[in-house]
């Protein structure tokens, strides 16, 4: 029986981690449950860094980006040892079950520490990459889409009046949502991600195509294109063949920052509440989502063994769009 339950936020932060804190905490405590919060994620799993937490505790947060128990990348916990060293804090501290928010790194981690050492874990999806098997949207996304779009709509004030492309950058490692999605709400003129090969001659065809109508162009890249390296490496790509002057925006960590939208803030209220029952149901290593408007749950390991596929629909509606 679980009486005393954990939560943990690790690796990256994404907008409405507090959000699905605060959810967590909450539901728990009104099923009579003690509330524990590691500090440091699974840093503060092996070091023992845990607070108690009530009611109070999480008032005012919800509002709020990156995450009150901070996070952490900790490279010991990859070692059965690390793993061996969380188990005993966890002991000593009580800890029944243990609830961890967070991405990839983050449900690996607690895949492992549950299948090693039969510890009731679930996963709740944070990350602004969107690249979580088993759940439509992963918390902290909507907010990373729509501060990138915030920013581009500048960009695409300043293009215009100078009459010149530029070259956008927006994370995505090795997956492309963020870029297809602010590609197409933004209208940009191409869009580079992951999943398909950039082709040079098609960008340079576009550009000579659009030479006579437009004389600014926005093309946005996702961090981990998959053959150019970034914007910056395709920017000088596109320049050595046409000499086209361009500049480069590379919007980085601000896309992690800021108060979550409304979506995310709700996503992460009922994935941290349905977290907690699945917990007091007696399930174990599965992650929490929600798929077609329902929510759902999906074993850890598929969640970040498997691939999720891009909406290539919409790869063909921005390239018919921006013609």
């Amino acid at each position: 029986m679980v009486r005393v339950l954990g939560v943990l936020t690790s690796g990256g932060d994404a907008p409405g981690m507090n959000a699905a804190i605060r959810a967590i905490v909450r539901s728990g405590l009104q099923r009579g449950l003690a509330v524990v919060g590691v500090q440091h994620g699974y840093s503060g799993l092996m070091s023992g860094d845990f607070i108690n937490l009530d009611a109070p505790s999480v008032s005012n947060i919800i509002q709020r980006g990156g995450t009150i128990l901070r996070t952490d990348r900790a490279k010991e916990f990859r070692t059965p040892q690390g793993r061996i060293k969380a188990v005993h804090a966890m002991a000593k501290f009580g800890i029944d079950a243990l609830i961890t928010i967070g991405g990839n790194g983050t449900l690996h981690g607690a895949s492992l520490l549950s299948k090693e050492h039969n510890i009731p874990v679930i996963g709740v999806p944070s990350t602004i990459d969107n690249d979580l098997f088993g759940t439509d949207w992963t918390i902290g996304y909507d907010t990373a889409v729509n501060t990138a779009i915030y920013n581009i709509d500048k960009i695409r004030d300043t293009a215009e009046a100078l009459e010149r492309t530029f070259y956008i950058e927006v994370m995505g490692r090795a997956t492309g949502f963020i870029a297809l999605d602010v590609g197409l709400a933004t209208g940009a003129e191409y869009i580079s991600i992951p999943e398909h090969v950039t082709d040079l001659d098609v960008l340079l065809k576009l550009f000579e195509r659009q030479r006579a109508t437009k004389r600014s162009n926005i093309v946005i890249v996702a961090e981990g294109d998959g053959q150019a390296a970034g914007a910056l490496e395709l920017a000088k790509r596109v320049k050595e063949v046409n000499g086209m002057d361009y500049r480069v925006t590379i919007l980085g960590h601000i896309q992690r920052g800021g108060s979550p939208t409304a979506r995310d803030r709700i996503l992460a209220s009922k994935l941290g509440a349905f977290a907690v029952d699945r917990i007091l149901a007696g399930d174990s290593c599965i992650m929490t989502g929600e798929t077609a408007g329902h929510l759902s749950t999906t074993p850890l390991q598929d969640a970040f063994t498997m691939s999720k596929e891009i909406d290539h629909s919409l790869v063909e509606l921005s390239a018919l769009l921006s013609a």
